[in-house]
């Protein structure tokens, strides 16, 4: 394997094998940080009453979403491990030198975003915290936040900084630390619902979610949603798990990881969201599927205090994986001969703190919810692409001088740097994924949307790369 030429900004840069020191555990928890966070749980919760089925046609959908998520990503994350390129770099090879700065700024636009939004949920556990153990009102409040509000959410952004400015070492210690840390709340919110439900907790979790009208028909269609919801749910760190996998030392360590953190980690983070789901209809009489909601039900400061500190690690860790890291990547891709790692995580940071202060006041106000959903609706077809042009046109052979090669001497320079048939590809299935979005007609199709939208950039990439 050639060595690519030598460049400014090494983040982008492949990583040597030397450099390769995370194995099945570090997978493990970027799962175990996407899946055991505040809106994975309520997400998960809700799937159970939401679509009228069974709970184990829901149960059995979520295994399934996990075994299909497992497979997608061993597939999106094996060039990362061959390699050792971030995403933005492995696009270069379908959609050439240039045209993979689109795909790589719409995941930083969407991850930017997002990562402005979950900074500002991570300072209400942290608020939730203070208030717990000082009694404190919180003060006045200023565009839609306390200043016990304002306090949290700067101490929380600011923590951020400093994780990402150690680098992915403390990024990867971070996500070890937090993710299997949400079990603990779990465990404990069911051993006090099974106190108060006096041993009926496992008869109420099979009556409850039992429905006497159910259908073949009905048990599937809901099967089929939620297996899609929960795809569409993942579909953010799927495209881009090479900006992990590269980290990988082989294969086998990202396969087992993989494994671990998503069938089987699903397995038990989804029984667990049952029997609290369930304990909390039989305690309090309704079907909560917010654990925070719980949580204040249960009336118990040390049970508060821990899951205060849960949900504040779970969401910092969920907001690292799916928005900070490939939001970075996807900056330092526009100049990636000047642009740092610290560099673009500072800008990252900066919107991030415009787009969280803002939340509350303005921003959760004025519908921008559909245009960033309108982005994310953009990414399933530049799956497709991505994998058909590695397993189908490359045979999984990459040229790392090409890939960082901007000059027209490149491979994967195309016309001017674009690949039009990517671009038309991207097109017809981007077309079709936000048509999902905005038209009334095809909103039943939501559910699935980006599975289709993979399916159908995949399939106009590769017919026309075969007729060119």
């Amino acid at each position: 394997m050639s060595q690519p030429p030598v460049i400014k900004n090494d983040y982008l840069a492949p990583v040597r094998k030397d450099e390769k020191t995370w194995k099945w555990f570090e997978v493990f928890n970027i799962w175990a940080n996407d899946i055991q966070s505040l809106f994975g749980y309520t997400l998960v919760a809700s799937l159970f009453i939401a679509y009228g089925v069974t709970g184990w046609t829901a149960f059995a959908g979520l295994i399934v979403a996990g075994v299909l998520v497992m497979f997608l990503v061993n597939i999106s994350g094996k060039a990362g491990v061959d390699y050792g390129i971030p995403y933005p770099v492995l696009a270069r090879a379908s959609m050439g030198t240039q045209g993979a700065k689109l795909p790589a700024m719409l995941r930083a636009i969407v991850a930017v975003f997002w990562f402005g939004v979950q900074t500002y949920f991570a300072s209400t556990a942290l608020n939730l915290l203070i208030v717990t153990l000082t009694g404190s009102a919180g003060g006045e409040s200023y565009l839609g936040m306390t200043g016990l509000g304002w306090l949290s959410f700067l101490i929380v952004w600011g923590l951020q900084m400093v994780i990402f400015s150690r680098g992915m070492d403390w990024v990867g210690k971070f996500l070890n630390l937090a993710g299997p840390f949400v079990y603990a709340v779990m465990i404990g919110l069911l051993i006090v619902l099974w106190n108060k439900a006096d041993g009926q907790l496992l008869s109420a979790a099979n009556s409850i979610f039992r429905h006497e009208d159910a259908t073949f028909s009905s048990e599937f269609k809901g099967f089929i949603a939620i297996v899609g919801t929960m795809v569409a749910y993942f579909s953010a760190v799927m495209i881009n798990f090479s900006d992990f996998s590269r980290y990988v030392k082989d294969h086998k360590s990202m396969k087992f990881g993989n494994l671990l953190g998503l069938p089987l980690n699903m397995i038990i983070f989804s029984a667990l969201a049952l029997l609290i789901t369930a304990g909390a209809a039989v305690v309090y009489g309704e079907q909560l599927t917010n654990p925070t909601e719980i949580v204040e039900r249960a009336d118990s400061a040390l049970l508060s205090v821990i899951a205060a500190v849960t949900f504040f690690a779970a969401t910092v860790g969920i907001n690292l994986v799916a928005n900070f890291i490939p939001a970075v990547n996807g900056i330092a891709n526009l100049a990636p001969k000047s642009m740092s790692f610290q560099k673009a995580g500072f800008i990252t940071s900066g919107f991030a703190l415009i787009i969280g202060a803002l939340w509350t006041s303005f921003i959760s106000q004025v519908g921008i919810g559909a245009f960033v959903n309108t982005l994310g609706a953009t990414l399933a077809p530049l799956y497709g692409i991505m994998i058909v042009d590695y397993y189908f046109v490359r045979k999984q052979k990459l040229d790392l001088n090409g890939l960082y090669d901007e000059s027209e001497k490149s491979v994967y320079f195309y016309a001017k740097g674009w690949n039009n048939t990517a671009i038309i590809a991207f097109v017809v299935g981007a077309i079709f994924s936000v048509s999902t979005v905005w038209v009334d007609a095809l909103s039943v199709l939501s559910g699935y949307a980006w599975i289709l939208g993979a399916l159908l950039g995949a399939i106009v990439y590769r017919v026309l790369t075969k007729k060119s």
